[in-house]
């Protein structure tokens, strides 16, 4: 499986770049994947609602140049499906079998997807109802992505 973590803005923390870079070296075994970084949008603090939303679709823009035709994609959006653990390695599993080699995971920058972003993804996935970084959230998916192939193959580590 191809796996694409395409996401908005450069990370810089250290310590989050270390252990993305560990879960990417354990995918490995499993999967190609790789992280795709687009710019972000410079913008003031202060936004009008139109003025996010130009943001987000420039965003977009670049976001959506990055996905293949074939990918499924699963976009990160809080008000998307949340699932278990099991239920995202099932979700996986299932794409695998039926011919979806390719995926596309998208986090949006600070602002959130566009909607063009969001109208394009297969599925919309939550992870919480809560608000988490967008350069946090990396680690997180790439972790779970993970978990994932590990609860498919019944390997341990999910607890």
């Amino acid at each position: 499986m191809n796996i694409s973590i395409i996401t908005v803005g450069k990370l810089k923390e250290k310590y989050l770049k270390q252990g993305i870079d560990e879960y990417v070296k354990r995918l490995s075994a499993y999967a190609k994947i790789d992280i795709i970084e687009v710019p972000d949008e410079k913008a003031p603090e202060l936004l009008s609602e139109a003025e996010m939303n130009q943001v987000k679709e420039k965003e977009g823009e670049r976001i959506l140049s990055k996905i293949g035709q074939d990918a499924h994609v699963i976009a990160l959006a809080i008000n998307g499906k949340m699932k278990t653990s099991e239920q995202l390695a099932a979700g996986l599993d299932k794409l695998a079998t039926y011919g979806k080699s390719k995926v596309a995971f998208v986090i949006g920058g600070s602002l959130g997807l566009s909607e063009t972003v969001l109208k394009r993804a297969d599925e919309q996935l939550s992870f919480s109802p809560m608000t988490f970084p967008h350069q946090l959230m990396r680690l997180i998916l790439v972790e779970q992505v993970y978990r994932s192939f590990r609860i498919n193959r019944g390997e341990p580590y999910h607890k």
